[in-house]
């Protein structure tokens, strides 16, 4: 009962790389599987004033029962930590459901 992910890359090509990054990053949901079935990871690119390029991470938690959790947008210059920061949004928010929910 792991949890899956559906990952998209907008504006880029994304990498093999990257994407085992967000893998890497999926690993740190499992605790969570009895709630959480998958999550969807779009990774955008963007352009600042400057036309510095940034990267948008945004994660949705798709729940057992087919909810939707959405994650707060994470966005930085660099995709892998866009990525990791999505993830410990949804961490923390996992965590906090979980503590409400006792």
């Amino acid at each position: 009962m792991g949890v899956g992910m559906q990952i998209a890359c907008f504006g880029f090509a994304g990498s093999a790389a990257l994407e085992g990054e967000a893998g890497a990053e999926l690993v740190r949901l499992e605790r969570f599987a009895k709630r959480i079935a998958g999550c969807h990871l779009a990774i955008e690119a963007l352009h600042d004033q400057g036309g510095r390029a940034l990267y948008d991470a945004r994660l949705d938690l798709i729940t057992r029962d087919y909810g939707l959790i959405p994650v707060e947008h994470c966005t930085d210059a660099d995709p892998n930590a866009a990525v990791h920061r999505a993830f410990d949004s949804a961490i923390r928010l996992l965590e906090r459901d979980s503590a409400a929910a006792r």
